[in-house]
């Protein structure tokens, strides 16, 4: 526990003393005069121009044409998979290593989540897993490809970029390409992170952010739903705004939507925060540098961007032993007031997953034994 009790020391030596969480937002820009403006517009719900200003804004960065902003991740999810043609009783190809929200939004379109396995160094769904998964079990027809086992339409493939690491997904994209599945990227944690020239999000059909209080900005609660396809961006707004048919009074649905549209409030508040990102993204930087030059000297383990991509390192995580040594040091750290965290209990282990397929998920299950999140706060002041 040595090495351990180093590490809690070194984490202190960055975030100083007192209660050191694992992840909290920073408010060190234009909020506090950008909510005051929309409080005096009265513009404060789902209708008002910072909407649109931060879906332009988040669709620059990002390099997608099309972002359309929601009230959380989780929604943008749901719609995504809807967008891309899930319907119930089908199946989604997914990681068990990831938050919850990720299978919730496929059971809320009545899919079922199928588990492949990740990649020890990205943390995300394996390329290699998948193309085996697919050779096993996927049969192809001229309507797309089905479960042999289950006889379930394969209806989209949802990798996740754990902890702001890109995973594999120019391979991900090319294999769902051969069996006409398509893909929507779970980019809640990586806002921020780039495969290549090209930032996470934006290799699938459609991808998702997430903007919640503990992401790298914050909109307090919000999502965002990325796509380079104009009619796909104007049906993820129409059913995000409960399918209204604009008209200057009337109101006339066409179709069962969603109250799903980010308040003005909300954007007002993100608008702020992406005008700083760039500083947070460098600032994170440092921190990871810092926990990686400590692995070096102390001979532990982090996870580190592999050679191509740049994380945004929302989440710092180190590589322990053995189970016994990760719950010790959770132990150590909690009790001096420095959250850390496990990874979250793999999907299939949760009782309300644990009847879906899956292909024995070693490296994912070796993961969940020694993986712990560090606190990866930007430190204050920048």
């Amino acid at each position: 526990m040595r090495d351990l009790d180093a590490l809690i020391a070194e984490i202190r030596a960055v975030y100083g003393e007192g209660p050191v969480p694992l992840h909290r937002p920073v408010f060190a820009g234009a909020e506090r005069r950008f909510l005051v403006e929309c409080v005096d517009s009265t513009f404060v719900s789902s209708v008002g121009p910072m909407v649109g200003e931060f879906e332009a804004r988040v669709a620059a960065f990002t390099g997608a044409r099309f972002a359309v902003a929601t009230v959380n991740g989780t929604a943008a999810l749901q719609v995504a998979l809807q967008l891309a043609g899930v319907e119930p009783e089908q199946e989604v190809i997914t990681q068990p290593l990831t938050f919850v929200a990720t299978c919730n939004a496929v059971r809320y379109g009545g899919a079922w989540p199928v588990f492949v396995d990740v990649d020890r160094d990205t943390l995300g769904l394996s390329p290699t897993a998948l193309r085996a998964f697919l050779e096993r079990h996927a049969a192809r027809r001229d309507d797309g490809s089905y479960n042999r086992t289950t006889g379930r339409r394969l209806a989209a493939c949802l990798p996740v970029h754990s902890f702001g690491h890109p995973c594999r997904i120019a391979e991900i994209a090319a294999i769902c390409a051969e069996y006409s599945i398509p893909v929507v990227e779970d980019a809640a944690e990586s806002l921020g992170s780039w495969a290549g020239a090209r930032h996470t999000g934006t290799f699938g059909r459609l991808g998702v952010l997430s903007f919640n209080g503990n992401k790298i900005i914050t909109t307090g609660g919000g999502g965002m739903i990325l796509t380079d396809d104009e009619a796909l961006a104007r049906r993820a707004k129409h059913l995000t705004t409960t399918a209204k048919v604009p008209h200057a009074w009337e109101f006339v649905h066409d179709e069962v939507g969603y109250n799903h549209r980010m308040p003005n409030l909300n954007a007002a508040l993100g608008c702020a925060q992406i005008e700083r990102l760039p500083e947070m993204l460098a600032a994170k930087r440092v921190v990871a540098e810092r926990y990686a030059s400590f692995g070096v000297r102390h001979g532990l383990e982090l996870v580190r961007e592999r050679a191509g991509t740049t994380a945004n390192y929302w989440l710092n995580a180190v590589v322990l032993g053995s189970r016994a040594q990760r719950d010790a040091f959770l132990e150590a750290s909690n009790a001096a007031g420095v959250m850390t965290r496990p990874v979250w209990r793999l999907m299939h282990r949760l009782e309300m997953f644990q009847d879906c397929q899956h292909d024995g998920l070693a490296n994912a299950e070796w993961l969940e034994e020694r993986v712990v999140n560090l606190p990866s706060s930007v430190p204050c002041p920048l």
